[in-house]
């Protein structure tokens, strides 16, 4: 089997991140994407022009028919714009049954710096979405300061960030170190059996839109057609180093990602230095 992956995220018309990037990703990754648009907007490489929200009913309808007909093996969270929305997301995934793996990626600024997420949006994600539901929450470093509140400015407290936000409720947190200053991206993946650092190359050029969506599909994907959570994760992470090493340099802004390109069935970690914390 493919692996059926249900994407409720946004659309981003520049084609980068959001629903666009999750597709790519899925595809090339050779699962089967379906998708639940929670908001389009009207977006390029440099910011979000306008954000369109697609009513809440409309939402829920997409996730059951994909589930009811379908099938889903995982199921994958990215821009959940309010409260609102995320109650509604909620409902439907705790009514069904039997109830599918899920990744959260907590998608709350754009590339550009732009808002996707609102204030009282942190709560429900925290309080609704995580505890019970989550196999994997996948913030960066800003996300991780928003969801708990403390500075993160080196490895110490990225390991005190991600404790916190396994208190939350997900089953395991992955916590991504690109905005770090270090030599080298060192992602930090934490369950209740321990912790593991993961280096990675980083990339003096600025084409990195989209890598948040792209990563958490990618771990997603590799979920439904059934590789642990470790090799999902550390596919998906050669995968997305892979993409930013061929980036097309499109835009004038932070450019996308290249999704096309392939990798073998199972991680490769000749590219990856991974040791436990």
């Amino acid at each position: 089997m493919a692996g059926r992956v249900l994407i409720v995220a946004g659309s981003d018309s520049g084609g980068g991140a959001g629903i666009q990037a999750d597709i790519k990703t899925v595809t090339a990754l050779g699962g089967y994407a379906m998708t639940a648009i929670t908001a389009l907007t009207a977006q390029d490489t440099v910011r979000v022009h306008a954000i369109h929200e697609v009513p809440l009913d409309f939402i829920q309808q997409q996730m059951r028919v994909c589930i009811d007909d379908i099938g889903v093996d995982c199921v994958k969270t990215g821009m959940l714009s309010n409260g609102r929305v995320i109650e509604a997301v909620v409902e439907v995934l705790e009514e069904a049954h039997p109830r599918a793996p899920l990744v959260v990626d907590p998608v709350m600024v754009s590339k550009g710096g732009s808002a996707l997420l609102s204030p009282e949006a942190n709560e429900a994600l925290k309080t609704r979405l995580l505890p019970g539901l989550a196999t994997v929450l996948t913030p960066n470093i800003p996300e991780a300061e928003m969801l708990t509140g403390m500075r993160i400015t080196d490895l110490d407290s990225m390991k005190v960030a991600a404790g916190i936000l396994l208190d939350l409720g997900p089953e395991a947190v992955l916590l991504k170190g690109g905005h770090m200053a270090d030599e080298h991206v060192v992602d930090m993946l934490f369950d209740h059996d321990g912790m593991e650092l993961i280096e990675h190359e980083r990339f003096s050029h600025g084409n990195t839109h989209g890598t948040g969506c792209t990563l958490a599909s990618a771990i997603a994907t590799g979920i439904a057609q059934g590789l642990t959570l470790r090799d999902a994760v550390l596919r998906g992470i050669e995968y997305v180093t892979e993409g930013i090493r061929q980036a097309p340099a499109l835009g004038k802004g932070h450019g996308p990602l290249a999704h096309g390109h392939a990798i073998p069935p199972y991680p490769r970690t000749d590219r990856l230095a991974v040791r436990r914390a």
